[in-house]
């Protein structure tokens, strides 16, 4: 079986499209401009290139791009002060902490300062909290994205056994959550699962998402499988997925390349809770 290769790329694209179609219309009816701030700290080059391309995705939306940077010796304190007054900023609809932060910082301390309500990265406890409990909220970027590339794939989740391996808050935890409300049996593998190749090849939606290079094997594949790869890790210079690509090809009924695949879609998310955020702030406001 030669697996079809979901584009992420193109649908990012189209996610970005009606983004900015619907942005432009927001603006035009309710003169609101959807506002994203990202917060940078620190010169780690990842980072920064990540929050060039997230600024960049804004502008081309037709959103307004706002950026707060500071040094790797900023405190706890100078931060939260950032987020504060980010917080309390009506022009800003989203708010983005680019992490991880440099050493010395905690992340956590951060992030509760976010209301939720633009929090577009939705890692507050809030927004973690309504999404357990199946409630609007708004979704972790990446793990929305993964949802948007299986029904691109037509894959059935209603009762379809999914199996993540990965836990971590960022994407295994809220993608099961996701993957509940569609309706799905969903598994949850980690550094303790016992058999771990037996458990995947029993799924019908395989994700990886642990950070390990190649670490599913073609024989940890069912067949037919629908597999989707979250993993990004340099190799010798190349990126490459937490699946062998090659060889799960052809066991898999589809799946995601790296690059290609999840990566272009976190972005494309990013832009559409921004959008979101700030059509929740209009409808507020009487």
């Amino acid at each position: 079986m030669a697996a079809r290769v979901i584009d992420g790329k193109a649908v990012a694209a189209r996610v970005r499209e009606q983004v900015a179609r619907e942005v432009a219309q927001l603006h035009a009816e309710r003169g609101v401009q959807p506002g994203l701030a990202t917060v940078l700290v620190g010169d780690d080059p990842a980072s920064q290139v990540y929050v060039r391309n997230k600024r960049a995705a804004c502008e081309a939306a037709g959103m307004r791009s706002i950026h707060c940077e500071l040094g790797g010796d900023a405190t706890q304190a100078e931060l939260a002060d950032t987020v504060r007054a980010l917080a309390e900023d009506e022009a800003v609809h989203g708010i983005l902490v680019q992490l991880p932060l440099p050493d010395g910082l905690d992340a956590d301390e951060a992030i509760v300062l976010i209301p939720s309500s633009k929090d577009v990265d939705g890692l507050t406890p809030v927004n973690a909290g309504l999404l357990a409990q199946g409630r609007p909220a708004l979704v972790p970027c990446t793990p929305a994205g993964v949802i948007e590339l299986l029904w691109e794939a037509g894959t059935e989740l209603d009762g379809a056994r999914a199996v993540i391996v990965g836990r971590s808050r960022l994407v295994g935890r809220p993608l099961a959550a996701l993957l509940v409300a569609e309706n799905a049996t969903v598994t949850v593998c980690h550094s303790r699962t016992r058999d771990l190749a037996e458990v995947c090849r029993r799924a019908e939606v395989l994700i990886a998402a642990v950070g390990s290079p190649r670490l599913v094997s073609a024989d940890m594949v069912g067949e037919g499988a629908t597999v989707i790869d979250v993993g990004i890790n340099r190799v010798n210079g190349a990126l490459v997925g937490d699946v062998d690509f090659e060889g799960a090809a052809e066991r898999a009924s589809a799946i995601t390349p790296v690059p290609g695949g999840v990566g272009p879609m976190t972005i494309a998310m990013l832009l559409r809770n921004t959008l979101t955020a700030a059509e929740r702030s209009a409808a507020a406001v009487v």
